[in-house]
């Protein structure tokens, strides 16, 4: 059952970059209190080992290996983040399209089911990237960087952006108590992204994280869906 068909008017979603390690334990969350994610693989990258300076400190950034997809991301969503992540806006057309397209193919034959979103590496898109997208791919969706704040549908789900980054939890907390009070007649939803890896930068993050899941998660005039649920 996706969003347009549940009766509900409220619907929150999560999507993850990267497809790393620390999706295991967001997974684990995630199942715990019964919220759906979104996680954008690089089907170039799977298996190779990387660390990140995460303003001054040095974080894992492992990715997981081709043979654990299917079975890690179960019951959530898989989509695309371009073979090798590259800053699709830099790529002429034919690497946009063997960039994503590529990679959407990939993890395709990878979970057994058709692939249909995006999240643009580094937030890199323009006019042409779009169009390109449109063309010559797959793709249904796909998210920028830039946050709204707001609940409202997006309107071109080819440059969707987020309501709120996952680490900025104050302002992700209060979105959340006015989310869970509001009353609507129009679909309404609450689209949190970010990478797993930022929950390794302070040793209470996923602790934090845990906080919001109880808060937004077991409302009965809420649905939780993976992007696709929610956007298509």
């Amino acid at each position: 059952m996706d969003f347009k068909n549940s009766g509900k008017m409220k619907a929150v979603t999560f999507s993850f970059d990267d497809g790393i390690v620390q999706d295991y334990r967001m997974i684990e969350l995630l199942n715990k209190y019964g919220l759906k994610a979104t996680f954008n693989l690089s089907s170039g990258l799977f298996g190779k080992s990387d660390v990140l300076w995460l303003f001054n400190k040095r974080l894992c950034h492992y990715y997981v290996h081709a043979d654990r997809v299917k079975c890690t991301y179960e019951g959530h969503e898989v989509a695309a983040h371009g073979v090798h992540h590259p800053h699709l806006a830099w790529q002429d057309a034919d690497e946009i399209v063997a960039e994503v397209e590529g990679d959407r193919l990939a993890l395709s034959e990878l979970v057994g089911y058709e692939v249909v979103g995006l999240a643009y590496p580094f937030g890199s898109v323009d006019d042409r990237v779009e169009k390109v997208l449109r063309e010559r791919t797959g793709i249904k969706y796909a998210r920028q960087t830039p946050l709204t704040s707001s609940f409202d549908v997006p309107q071109n789900l080819m440059r969707l952006n987020g309501t709120m980054h996952m680490i900025r939890f104050d302002e992700m907390m209060d979105l959340g108590r006015k989310f869970i009070e509001l009353e609507t007649e129009e679909p309404k939803i609450f689209y949190v992204w970010g990478h797993c890896y930022e929950m390794d930068y302070e040793s209470e993050n996923w602790c934090r994280m845990e906080e919001f899941f109880k808060l937004i998660a077991g409302h009965d005039d809420i649905y939780y869906g993976t992007n696709k649920d929610v956007l298509l």
